[in-house]
């Protein structure tokens, strides 16, 4: 069984959350570039900064993720400074 920390209840089982995807910077784009943004994302190797939500509660919060690994390095709700410090 897989457990996921969620930083308002602890750890869960990951059946009870849901992926929201990276962590990204906004920017103004023109709309040939949102669609390949949305539809052609990225996909890096390594560690990523994730949105995730908590089901059960509806807690939405980052996790900072080896995706090599898939081990979750640490997770934390959001806040200005979070976004700040982990651009993507």
């Amino acid at each position: 069984m897989k457990i996921l920390d969620c930083p308002l209840n602890g750890p869960r089982n990951i059946t009870e959350f849901q992926y929201l995807g990276p962590l990204r910077q906004e920017e103004a784009e023109d709309a040939g570039s949102l669609v390949a943004r949305v539809f052609f994302p990225p996909n890096p190797a390594g560690v990523l900064v994730e949105w995730w939500r908590h089901t059960t509660s509806n807690t939405v919060f980052l996790a900072e993720r080896d995706t090599l690994t898939d081990e979750v390095l640490r997770t934390w709700l959001p806040d200005r400074k979070s976004h700040e410090e982990f651009p993507a």
